[in-house]
């Protein structure tokens, strides 16, 4: 029978480099390769041999725009930034891949720089003055959007067009449980693979399975891990 394999981009690259010792070294490629692996070994289920629906990887394109910074009024060029260009080879080396499908959300820009939380907790308590503020202080405010909803919509065609009879969802957030509501009813098997990051046990209740194929980190799991 087949599996369909979601993957949350962000949440990926984030437990990815959390886990791998020496990803900052890794390119696009070599995360593209590890991504694709890592989805195919949940095709291997003791004596049972699944086959591949497809791969889908959701994410937001770069932020590509040019703003001043907030202290020296320096310009800065997103597009340019080292995460925008690795962002951009790996969607570029993912669409290569056969039966993985890129999906885009949108991303939200608020147009203005906001202080670091550690910035402000410094400032509150008198560590830190303003007039020491620099422009590694402030974050610039921009967010994913429209991910959830390009989730549930795949997984509502899957479901009801009866396409695969398994979903594994690469994720650990509770905004996942919506989805599970509209998938187990249905008789869908739903897999949920954290990453090793620890998952609430009330979430229990909304999956099937749970399963890491990422190598698990040596250090004892926790959740800074």
């Amino acid at each position: 029978m087949a599996t369909a394999i979601l993957i949350d981009g962000a949440f990926f690259l984030h437990r990815y480099r959390s886990l791998v010792s020496d990803a900052a070294t890794h390119t696009p490629e070599d995360v593209a390769d590890t991504l694709v692996r890592w989805s195919l070994a949940h095709l291997n289920q003791q004596d049972e041999r699944r086959d591949l629906y497809r791969i889908f990887f959701y994410d937001c394109p770069p932020l590509a725009k040019k703003v001043h910074m907030p202290v020296s009024g320096n310009l800065r060029d997103f597009g340019e930034s080292a995460e925008a260009r690795f962002r951009t080879g790996l969607h570029e080396a993912l669409s290569r891949k056969r039966k993985l499908v890129l999906r885009y959300g949108q991303l939200a820009d608020f147009g203005q720089w906001n202080l670091k939380p550690m910035v402000q907790r410094a400032l509150v308590k008198h560590e830190r003055a303003v007039d020491e503020l620099r422009d590694e202080d402030f974050a610039y405010d921009v967010r994913q959007g429209g991910i959830d909803t390009l989730m549930a919509l795949d997984v509502a065609g899957l479901v009801y067009k009866k396409q695969v009879d398994q979903i594994v969802l690469f994720s650990a957030d509770a905004d996942f449980v919506p989805l599970a509501k509209l998938v187990r009813p249905e008789g869908i098997d739903l897999v949920l693979d954290p990453m090793w990051k620890p998952v609430a046990s009330e979430l229990f209740n909304h999956i099937d399975g749970l399963r890491s194929t990422c190598p698990r980190p040596v250090r004892e799991i926790s959740g800074n891990v």
